[in-house]
């Protein structure tokens, strides 16, 4: 276990190249261990300390992987990394080797989002500038913070409806319509446009599952995190995407063609599907999803699993 933390993190320290990912993915999945630490390492990579290489390596390692890069424009790179503080490789390792993460989602998120408080602290910079590389960022970011929904909205939407699905969806399961708190994380202090992403994303998660097709099981919380990062370079999505990943090549490898199926044909879908973020989801409350998906060309995933498979294997 150690030399797999070792390679992986030594794999994450290494500067990128531009075939890396879809050398390591193709040699990954033919059953080459040190190629899929060092893909692992990679994507790491992208999280902790090089976000603008973080699109090319996810690019080749679908290519790799699954045969053929996106039908997207390519994302430029600026090469720009900066280093990890040990302090960081020490509470990733902590929340990697912990028997326990992954079993509570909330924890997992929380702990995952400290973890972004742990880098250096330039990386803020490089995230935003990498962010503002992908389609349609701009220009959502422009609209200024975004005004949170509520749930009176929505529930005076018509049956059938977005806006109906929506509060069904929330007020059925009990969830929290923008997930966490946008105030108490700080987000109007975020160098643009990183507050607006952070809050948008934070309203729109379970907008997205609705529309892109992504449901609310393990699996797919998983994908719906390679398809917003394929979407914006979501940061928090590149950090839990890392963790899984590197957790099942340390612990759970059989697992890992699974998550690498998934996570990488969501990256896809999220890279060819027109941008989200700006959408004005209050006008189109009333209309039905197969309505908005005909206007803005949102493709729902194509899953390559059952969307409940790990459940079906845990109850199994």
């Amino acid at each position: 276990m150690l030399d797999a933390q070792q390679a992986i993190r030594a794999a994450a320290e290494r500067p990128g190249t531009p075939d890396r990912g879809r050398v390591a993915a193709a040699a990954a999945k033919a059953g080459d261990v040190d190629a899929l630490y060092d893909l692992v390492g990679l994507l790491l990579r992208g999280a902790v300390s090089a976000p603008s290489d973080l699109t090319d390596a996810y690019d080749g390692a679908a290519e790799g992987w699954l045969g053929s890069r996106p039908n997207a424009a390519p994302i430029p790179s600026t090469s720009a990394q900066v280093e990890v503080p040990e302090e960081f490789w020490t509470a990733f390792w902590e929340l990697v080797l912990d028997p326990a993460t992954g079993s509570d989602a909330l924890d997992i998120t929380t702990r995952t989002a400290a973890l972004s408080g742990m880098v250096a602290p330039e990386l803020q910079s490089l995230v935003a500038d990498a962010a503002l590389a992908y389609p349609g960022v701009t220009d959502a970011a422009d609209q200024g913070m975004p005004i949170p929904f509520t749930l009176d909205a929505l529930s005076r939407c018509p049956a059938g409806s977005l806006g109906s699905h929506i509060h069904s969806l929330i007020v059925d399961n009990g969830f929290d319509l923008e997930v966490l708190d946008r105030s108490t994380l700080g987000f109007d202090d975020l160098i643009a446009p990183l507050g607006y992403l952070n809050s948008r994303i934070l309203q729109c998660h379970d907008l997205w599952h609705q529309l892109a097709g992504y449901q609310t099981t393990i699996l797919h919380e998983v994908a719906i995190s390679g398809f917003q990062l394929g979407q914006f370079g979501h940061h928090y999505s590149s950090m839990f995407l890392a963790v899984t990943l590197t957790k099942a090549s340390v612990a759970r490898p059989e697992g890992v063609p699974l998550l690498l199926d998934t996570i990488l044909s969501a990256w896809v879908h999220g890279r060819e599907t027109p941008s989200l973020l700006g959408i004005p989801w209050e006008q189109v409350w009333d209309r039905t999803p197969d309505e908005i998906r005909a206007e803005y060309g949102i493709a729902v995933y194509a899953s390559p699993y059952p969307a409940d498979l790990i459940e079906q294997l845990l109850a199994a």
